[in-house]
């Protein structure tokens, strides 16, 4: 446990140091996006090469896997009747506001976690995988069908995927770790100094994104919305993985508390990205991130110590 929480209290020192150096404007204006995009583009497709092509694949496919898939569907379909049936939502409201339930954090706080917390940055290979390579595209799909100012052709869906550099960085990793080709030293050691950058340079960035925002603004009408949204996130998510993982599965140990950690990650950046380009839900995708993102650290320190 004092393991655990050393590894929380690591993330969350790298954090503050991002929101001091964000509120001082140390780094400029544009660093938060410059330090995005280096951890995305570059730094994290190099650390999940690294990670991945040393993994064992059935840790990465089986088991976690499927609660991943399990948990994530589960929780994006119950509040998607919610939203739709309930709160009387449209179509394209009520699948942002699903999408912002249940899509976590896989990158900028699921890589770190990862790696200070579980002790292995494979741990959240599942997530990333699921997220980017299904779970995500088929969200875009289906908001790309309920409004007409996009469509996504099956040919842009399969680019959306592979044009991912995380999927790229992901997908390499793991065919090295099937085939048990060696990668030579002289190449694996640049890889491995980039990808060193990606966990200092997301939680930086992650720490200067707290800085400013109000969430839960009355005049947005959309705080039970939100509520629900972060409580589905936070609470229904992990909650469903640990039901399915522990007597389902019969997952328990380090396996068990490894997929409820990573379920209970917070609501991921690109939901909002994804509310403005299909100008749906956009407060409850804005307040979900920033209310799920504040408590997910929290929560997730209050998951290791039910189950430690």
């Amino acid at each position: 446990m004092i393991g655990v929480l050393s590894g929380f209290f690591v993330v969350w020192a790298i954090i503050l140091v991002g929101m001091f150096v964000g509120r001082r404007n140390i780094l400029g204006e544009n660093a938060r996006s410059v330090l995005s995009s280096l951890t995305f583009f570059v730094a994290s497709p190099a650390l999940l090469f690294e990670t991945l092509s040393k993994a064992k694949l059935h840790d990465v496919f089986a088991a976690p896997l499927l609660v991943t898939a399990v948990g994530a569907v589960v929780t994006g379909l119950l509040f998607f009747l919610i939203a739709k049936f309930w709160l009387k939502r449209a179509m394209p409201e009520a699948l942002m506001s699903s999408m912002s339930s249940s899509l976590a954090n896989s990158a900028n706080l699921g890589i770190p976690i990862a790696v200070f917390v579980l002790g292995d940055a494979s741990y959240v290979a599942p997530l990333l995988i699921f997220q980017l390579a299904f779970f995500t595209p088929m969200y875009l799909m289906a908001l790309d069908a309920s409004t007409s100012s996009h469509r996504t052709t099956p040919v842009r869906f399969l680019l959306m995927i592979v044009k991912n550099p995380m999927i790229v960085g992901s997908a390499l990793g793991l065919l090295v770790a099937g085939t048990g080709f060696q990668v030579p030293t002289l190449i694996l050691e640049p890889i491995h100094l980039i990808g060193g950058a990606a966990i200092p340079a997301m939680l930086m960035s992650f720490g200067m994104s707290l800085n400013g925002s109000k969430p839960l603004q009355k005049a947005a009408g959309r705080r039970l919305d939100t509520l629900l949204a972060s409580g589905f996130k936070l609470v229904v998510h992990p909650l469903i993985a640990y039901l399915f993982a522990r007597f389902v599965l019969g997952m328990d140990g380090h396996a068990l508390f490894a997929v409820v950690v990573t379920s209970a990650l917070p609501t991921a950046q690109n939901v909002f990205v994804a509310a403005n380009r299909y100008q749906a839900g956009i407060t409850v995708a804005k307040d979900t991130v920033l209310i799920t993102t504040i408590v997910a650290v929290p929560a997730m320190i209050a998951v290791a110590l039910l189950l430690a």
